[in-house]
């Protein structure tokens, strides 16, 4: 019979018993994911974060440590600085990483706000050259997509433009009324206060209605009224404009210019924007105060960012593109993204750039089914002749230009339209409920030559073999991208109030991205990376480039890494 052990035995555990410090470093495999970021950050150049410090008191921490420590921990899904100094404390690979250095949150809080907050570009803009020195990124395909985040805002702070317009309003209506009293009791005393000077059709702004408030308080002060009931009444409406209409003016104008031009604000955080957010847990499309987080992205690397108070993506794609180059250096030759920033202003300036657009209009998928190409009454699918500038409708009849029409949206951008009409009478027509549902005699509509041209360049673009297979990889490039730092790591809602402090945590998220990723690819292996899609650039230059070019390529490529372990 087999032998039975039914002896309970322990590993000795002594509470009581000394242990001597063990180092850390006997805890961290080789291969460990802390050691390659760790070897990653070492490159980055930290003399314009040095020149922020003053010097004098007692020593300070490192701050290559100190951005270490900030880095990982965003790698990590750690953003509170409470949290990063409980890490240092706790867990070993912080201890590892800092040299078991424990820095409080005050400490950590101070140096990512007040030292590397006007370093941030420049420390992107670092690895990006690192990563396009490596090979993985050239600018060639730009993949540009945007996403809202949540502010650290309360969602009940709202300030409406066009509240705030109607009550500013209401309330000048209500300081004439009031001027026209006083106007009306002076009239009645026999001009007491003397010429008032009062302009009843004027909008007086804050401070010309305090000024004239001032006026009124010294000539009833040094006036002898006949009635004290009149005397008091002049008195109560003069100290409504001082206490109430004055302050609400000043507020409304405060407001006007903190909105600049948006729709709203949050009063907890004035630079965010109120939004409708995708995870609305509410599924009720509740606004919330937020910030349009635009990047774009190679190989699945972050190579540009930008953050904008404008909810729509369609206006963000100028301004991203001038920061991008400003701060990496590198203009992007092919720029691929969603309808969303399909506009004639986008393709005309992307055109005079210098920039091939893969972007879809809204109406690109429509256009492309059967049902739309047949549609007999549809503008597009007319004959067009082009010597009388005039279309053949479904009828047999022409319909030919008008007049041209001018248009400017709120940033200024002019287009151009031509407007055209049918010569004959559409009622009676035996197409008129199809071809028409306007209220007009005849047919009337407009096209824009210009944007026309435009998306006709773009189609023959998209609809080329190449154009369709650069416009696929669009979903597994920056939809991936914002999948893991939004589901994987958690970055849902900013900690940091304000563009100046929503761009410093931006632009450390999209650093530990690219610096955890690259780690990655590192500790894979060179044999393991170049069989993944992760090296297309590398694959791809083994079959343009010549054999010197890829030689120094993979050359590069093997001393980088060979360099780290």
């Amino acid at each position: 019979m087999p032998r039975k052990h039914d002896k309970i035995v322990f590993k000795e555990y002594n509470p009581n018993q000394l242990i001597m410090p063990i180092d850390p470093e006997a805890f961290i495999p080789q291969t460990h994911l802390v050691r390659a970021i760790d070897k990653i950050i070492d490159k980055i150049d930290i003399s314009t974060i040095v020149e922020k410090y003053k010097g004098g008191g007692t020593s300070s921490y490192h701050p290559l440590m100190l951005l270490k420590v900030l880095i990982y921990a965003y790698i990590q899904g750690i953003y509170s600085s409470r949290k990063i100094a409980k890490a240092l404390q706790e867990n070993i690979t912080f201890m590892w990483l800092s040299k078991l250095q424990t820095p409080d949150f005050r400490t950590i809080n101070r140096f990512r706000k007040e030292i590397i907050g006007d370093c941030i570009e420049e420390i992107f803009a670092q690895v990006i050259e690192l990563l396009v020195k490596l090979g993985y990124v050239n600018f060639e395909y730009y993949y540009l997509d945007g996403t809202k985040i949540e502010a650290n805002a309360n969602k009940y702070t709202f300030v409406w433009a066009r509240s705030t317009r109607t009550y500013k309003k209401k309330l000048r209506e209500k300081v004439r009324e009031i001027l026209n009293e006083i106007e009306r009791i002076n009239e009645e005393e026999d001009r007491i206060l003397g010429e008032l000077d009062v302009n009843l059709e004027a909008d007086y702004d804050s401070q010309e209605l305090e000024q004239k408030v001032e006026e009124l308080s010294q000539k009833i002060a040094e006036a002898n009224f006949g009635s004290k009931r009149k005397e008091r009444r002049v008195k109560k409406l003069v100290k409504t404009l001082q206490n109430n209409c004055v302050l609400r003016l000043k507020k409304y104008e405060s407001y006007e210019q903190i909105l600049n031009g948006r729709n709203s604000f949050s009063k907890t955080d004035n630079d965010a924007t109120f939004m409708r957010m995708k995870d609305d847990h509410m599924k009720n499309g509740m606004l919330k105060p937020g910030y349009n987080v635009q990047i774009g992205t190679q190989n699945r690397f972050v190579i540009g960012f930008s953050i904008h108070q404008s909810p729509t993506d369609t206006v963000c794609l100028k301004e991203h593109l001038e920061l991008v180059t400003k701060i990496t250096g590198h203009k992007p030759k092919n720029i691929v993204a969603d309808s969303g920033y399909g506009s004639e202003e986008n393709y005309l300036h992307l055109k005079e750039c210098g920039i091939n657009s893969y972007i879809k209009y809204n109406t690109f998928d429509l256009e492309q089914t059967r049902r739309f190409k047949k549609d007999i009454f549809n503008v597009r699918n007319w004959e067009y002749i082009a010597e009388e500038d005039a279309y053949i409708c479904p009828a047999g009849k022409k319909v030919k230009y008008l007049y041209p029409k001018i248009s400017a949206n709120e940033r200024g951008f002019v287009s151009y339209e031509k407007v055209y009409q049918c010569e004959d009478i559409c009622n009676g027509c035996e197409h008129r409920e199809k071809c028409y549902k306007g209220k007009r005699w005849k047919k009337r509509f407009s096209i824009r030559p210009r944007l026309e041209k435009l998306k006709e360049e773009v189609r023959q673009r998209l609809l080329s073999r190449e154009g369709e297979e650069i416009y696929e990889k669009r979903k597994i490039e920056v939809e991936t991208v914002f999948g893991i730092i939004k589901n994987n790591k958690g970055f849902r809602r900013f900690l940091l109030r304000g563009m100046k402090g929503v761009k410093l945590e931006w632009g450390l998220v999209c650093i530990a991205y690219n610096i955890e990723r690259l780690a990655k690819i590192i500790i894979g292996g060179w044999s393991k990376i170049a069989s993944q899609p992760s090296c297309f650039l590398l694959h791809s230059s083994i079959l343009t480039l010549n054999t010197i070019k890829c030689l120094i390529l993979v050359i590069k490529n093997y001393c980088f890494w060979a360099a780290l372990f």
